[in-house]
């Protein structure tokens, strides 16, 4: 039996919800059914932000909120003039979610859970007389003169207007493919990296504010750098991972970085300051207390990676001592070997070419009545809310055009 929907939506993550909502509201006349493959929807919702529901970003001048994505900066312009941060903030707690801004920019539910997000979509799906349809994986997608058509493994529909919310499935980008749209090669984005080495065996937990460099690139990311078990993570590798996705993918993931541990100080300005220390702290050994902005622990590393002993006194240090220590502190070399997902929050940088897609309306300018929301596109951005704010605002416009 084909079920008929003026509207079918593929994907029941967090886009092809806000799409499916936005048009029921506009126009509730239309009959519309979101299809997911798998047995829960908003399963990636559930788990973003540490189970918190990361929504989006207090950035809200869209010329500045576009500079956090390594692609889509261009075409999401016009976009956020339409919808942006700002608009996420009073579409929610319309609808009973009020957000918190933490410290770094985030924004939260108040509730702290993501299940807050999942109620609030459930609920006005249901109120909407949306039809929300799981264990729906699509099989085929043909067009029809007017209308398309699609084949999951248990039923076939027919819809008017097509949208394609399934994030980053290759199994879907491949029947796009077929229909002629250009696929940018998927590959990994905000991931960690991999790093065997004597100076931060010993440190997981340790924290520091930096400036990392990959070797040979114009790679560069300043933030907080975390120590982890298996090398490094925190913002400052994040968003490495995520400007430099496309070139880390063609190195295999091995590759040299520097680590200023100084953050925005020189190496020649590193060493006055040590020099400086040894006339301070003559009759101290140089290891005990750390005299810059992070923790002893690391400082000690650093130390004995000089080849200082941990009992010297300052008062003994010789002048390629002092050059070495200047050195681990600006230009600490690592090397990176393989990459590791960041917690659960796995996002792809790859999918339909931005080229093939109108943004004022996300319509397919090679089909009409086909469009696209959230991930599915060659859009992507580092760790913070952005990639949610895409979601937002590609299926605001998408639903006030439909």
């Amino acid at each position: 039996m084909i079920q008929n929907f003026d509207i079918l939506i593929v994907g029941g993550g967090a886009a092809g919800f806000f799409t499916a909502i936005n048009i029921a509201e506009k126009n509730p006349k239309l009959k519309i059914a979101i299809l997911e493959r798998g047995k829960e929807v908003l399963s990636k919702v559930r788990v973003s932000g540490g189970g918190r529901c990361n929504i989006t970003h207090a950035c809200f001048e869209p010329n500045e909120l576009v500079k956090f994505y390594p692609r889509g900066e261009k075409e999401l312009r016009g976009p956020f003039h339409q919808f942006c941060s700002g608009d996420t903030i009073e579409w929610f707690e319309k609808r009973g979610v009020e957000l918190k801004i933490e410290d770094d920019g985030r924004m939260f539910p108040v509730s702290n859970s993501s299940q807050t997000i999942i109620d609030c979509f459930l609920k006005a799906t249901e109120k909407l007389g949306i039809k929300v349809l799981t264990g729906q994986s699509v099989q085929s997608i043909y067009k029809a003169e007017n209308h398309w058509k699609i084949d999951t493994q248990n039923d076939k529909f027919i819809a008017e207007k097509l949208v394609m919310a399934t994030g980053s499935n290759p199994k879907i980008w491949e029947m796009l493919q077929e229909k002629g749209h250009a696929i940018i090669s998927p590959v990994p984005s905000l991931f960690t990296f991999n790093i065997k080495d004597s100076r931060i065996k010993e440190l997981p937990g340790v924290a520091a504010q930096v400036t990392v460099n990959v070797k040979d690139t114009k790679l560069e990311s300043t933030g907080p750098l975390l120590i982890t078990h298996w090398g490094m993570s925190g913002p400052a590798i994040l968003k490495l991972s995520a400007w430099g996705a496309r070139i880390l993918f063609d190195k295999n993931y091995q590759f040299t970085i520097f680590v200023n541990w100084l953050n925005d100080v020189e190496t020649e300005d590193a060493e006055k300051i040590l020099k400086d220390l040894k006339q301070e702290h003559a009759k101290k050994a140089v290891s005990k207390k750390s005299p810059f902005d992070f923790p002893n622990r690391l400082w000690e590393s650093l130390v004995l990676a000089s080849g200082i002993e941990a009992e010297t006194k300052w008062a003994d240090l010789s002048k390629i001592q002092l050059q070495d220590l200047a050195s681990q502190l600006t230009k600490a070399k690592f090397q990176v070997n393989g990459k590791s997902t960041f917690k659960e929050e796995f996002v792809t940088a790859g999918g339909i070419d931005l080229k093939e897609i109108n943004f004022k309306t996300m319509e397919s300018k090679i089909h009409q009545n086909l469009y696209f929301a959230g991930e599915i596109v060659n859009i992507d951005a580092i760790t913070g809310g952005f990639n949610f704010q895409n979601a937002w605002t590609s299926g605001f416009i998408l639903a006030n055009n439909i």
